[in-house]
């Protein structure tokens, strides 16, 4: 058997106009000569009767802390609904199907509830239905523990699904369809000639993903590259072929086209940002330590820190806005004095061929310079280029380094 993996997302199983086109990409598939293993999301979005984030609000409409453990539960309903109403509807069609939970289809986590991680997969249960010649639908986001407690994977959990079912079946590909065509070098609600790409490396999209890309989890590519099964993002509604993830040497193999040698992949943004400066006594004893019990009760808080520059009379890094009284409290609780930049935002450009190429970050000021933006915070690693700015201007910098690194 030829396994592919396909995973379809909330808005592609909402519909009955859109479970057609489902049933259609999984013929499709069939067709090339594959034995497709479906992973479904819960149907639609926020709002929506079925869709996670309402029944998340049913629940906590009776009781706001409501526990996990019962949480997962009922969140795990979603993908249940979703599944077998897909499952039905092939069968309407005439097609031999069968619906798996995750814990059926042999998804083992651990006891993490709402942020399980997959600890390892039994796929007998979908190999004997696959090779009885049934259309496996897998409810994605959820597993079990080896107790048989019910979990589910957190945000995006259906792609990592879709991932650690491709590796243990060691499936020929993993397809994730969305609502768009594939990865695109930027949000196209900001940039309006922002284009699908024609491939990436899995290190790009994990970057884009971490970096604010909503298409794919960086998890689920992560677990792709175990065994370096391909990926491909695509749409629905479309017969694009999509964005393919795979490894560098694929990605670049046997071309010669020098626009491929790219140096910028993609550019994306996050919002939502608090920069702190925080001032330290210059070259004194109390110095080191300060920053030590600074780091220290921050993350006994629990706060991510991100941006961080350490310099020898101050410490700069920032946090995420949900986070921000709470950080501020513990620095004033410490005696830390800080300048607060409120209303910052994150940009991001990523690309694998940046490494060892001049003149990427002068391209990023010269571009921003050319619109009156500050940048207030910079950094860097091998595959990506970060500056934080003032949220006022996060639209305008993405276009304009998307103007200057992704146009022709």
């Amino acid at each position: 058997m030829r396994l592919l993996i396909q995973k379809f997302g909330g808005t592609s199983v909402a519909t009955p106009e859109m479970r057609k086109e489902v049933v259609n990409r999984i013929l499709s598939a069939m067709g090339e000569g594959y034995t497709p293993v479906v992973v479904v999301s819960a149907m639609g979005r926020m709002g929506d009767p079925y869709a996670t984030d309402t029944l998340i609000s049913l629940a906590r409409h009776a009781f706001h802390d409501t526990t996990v453990r019962e949480l997962d539960l009922l969140m795990s309903c979603g993908e249940i609904i979703s599944g077998v109403v897909m499952t039905a509807t092939l069968q309407q069609a005439g097609y031999p199907a069968v619906f798996l939970t995750g814990a059926q289809a042999g998804i083992i986590t651990d006891e993490n509830y709402s942020e399980a991680r997959i600890s390892k997969v039994k796929p007998e249960m979908i190999l004997k239905y696959a090779k009885e010649g049934k259309i496996v639908i897998v409810a994605g986001f959820q597993g079990v523990t080896e107790e048989g407690q019910i979990t589910t994977l957190g945000r995006g959990g259906s792609d990592t699904t879709a991932a650690a079912l491709g590796v243990a079946l060691n499936a020929a590909c993993i397809d994730i369809y969305t609502d768009v065509e594939g990865i695109m070098t930027a949000d196209p609600r900001i940039v309006e000639d922002a284009f699908p790409l024609e491939s990436v490396t899995y290190d790009e999209i994990c970057q884009l993903a971490y970096e604010g890309a909503k298409v794919i989890h960086p998890r689920a590519v992560e677990i792709s590259m175990q065994k370096n099964i391909p990926m491909r993002v695509r749409s629905t509604l479309s017969d694009a072929p999509g964005t393919l993830v795979t490894t560098s040497h694929e990605v670049y193999k046997g071309t010669i086209d020098i626009t491929r040698d790219r140096a910028i992949t993609g550019i994306t943004q996050i919002p939502g940002i608090i920069q702190y400066k925080v001032q330290m006594d210059k070259g004194s004893k109390k110095n080191l330590s300060d920053q030590r019990r600074l780091f220290k009760s921050l993350a006994l808080a629990g706060i991510s820190l991100d941006f961080i520059n350490v310099y020898p009379d101050r410490v700069v890094f920032t946090v995420r806005e949900q986070f921000g009284k709470k950080a501020a409290e513990i620095l004033e609780n410490e005696g830390f004095a800080a300048e607060i930049g409120q209303n910052c935002a994150k940009i991001a450009a990523v690309g694998g061929g940046m490494n060892g190429v001049p003149g990427v970050m002068a391209g990023i000021v010269e571009a921003l310079t050319k619109e009156d933006i500050q940048i207030l915070q910079s950094n860097d690693s091998n595959t990506t280029i970060w500056v934080l700015v003032r949220r006022e201007d996060m639209e305008r910098a993405v276009r304009a380094l998307h103007r200057r690194f992704l146009q022709s």
